[in-house]
């Protein structure tokens, strides 16, 4: 099984670096960042995304 890209939603403190950086992995629910595609298929974009992240909470398992 490949490596999947998750967002603790609780967490998250809305800032939308993620979406910035890849939205065709993180949208926005208005409120949230949440994942659309689990895939990790660029591990470099999702890492980039990881280190903006200020409340730490995306995670590649």
């Amino acid at each position: 099984m490949g490596k999947k890209v998750i967002i603790d939603e609780e967490e998250c403190m809305g800032c939308e670096a993620c979406i910035e950086i890849a939205p065709e992995v993180f949208q926005f629910n208005g409120e949230k960042a949440y994942v659309v595609k689990e895939d990790v298929s660029d591990e470099g974009l999702i890492q980039e995304a990881m280190d903006s992240c200020p409340a730490s909470c995306i995670k590649i398992e």
